[in-house]
């Protein structure tokens, strides 16, 4: 699936330029892409290291994988700043990958801005073509989380 520019307008630019680089490359090539993705997820803050009970599990995925939303403080519930972050296995590199586009798409933006993210994106990076429905699902309820958590975070 190509991204067209009426396709970018519903996402954030940092999603949206992720999106053009899948596009640009063949099917193959996006597998390598996304296992840069993978490569770059950072590391799980050592403050959430040893309590499990602070993170989510995303369950629709095929590998392990955790995360927690945090919201910062500031003035208005939608302009505040969401940082994201993960724990998945190094040997879940699609898995990896999909939380590494996330949070390179999505960390640091305003509350506003990742509930406005289209419930589609994930399918919007040419995926489909190189790995399975059932994987893909997996990025699509990691999304799911990452608003919900920002919902209740941002509605105190």
């Amino acid at each position: 699936m190509s991204v067209t520019s009426d396709d970018r307008t519903a996402l954030p630019e940092s999603l949206a330029e992720i999106a053009e680089d899948f596009a640009s490359v063949t099917a193959r090539d996006r597998l390598q892409l996304l296992l840069e993705f993978s490569d770059e997820l950072p590391a799980l803050p050592e403050r959430y290291a040893g309590h499990a009970e602070l993170l989510e599990r995303v369950d629709e995925c095929q590998s392990p994988l955790f995360l927690v939303v945090e919201v910062a403080d500031g003035a208005s519930p939608l302009e505040r700043v969401v940082s994201l972050h993960f724990q998945a296995p190094p040997e879940a590199p699609t898995t990896r990958g999909f939380a590494g586009i996330l949070h390179a798409g999505l960390d640091g933006l305003s509350a506003g801005q990742v509930l406005a993210v289209p419930d589609d994106a994930p399918y919007r990076f040419g995926l489909a073509e190189a790995v399975s429905p059932l994987r893909l699902r997996g990025m699509v309820a990691m999304l799911t989380r990452i608003k919900r958590q920002v919902r209740l975070k941002t509605a105190a």
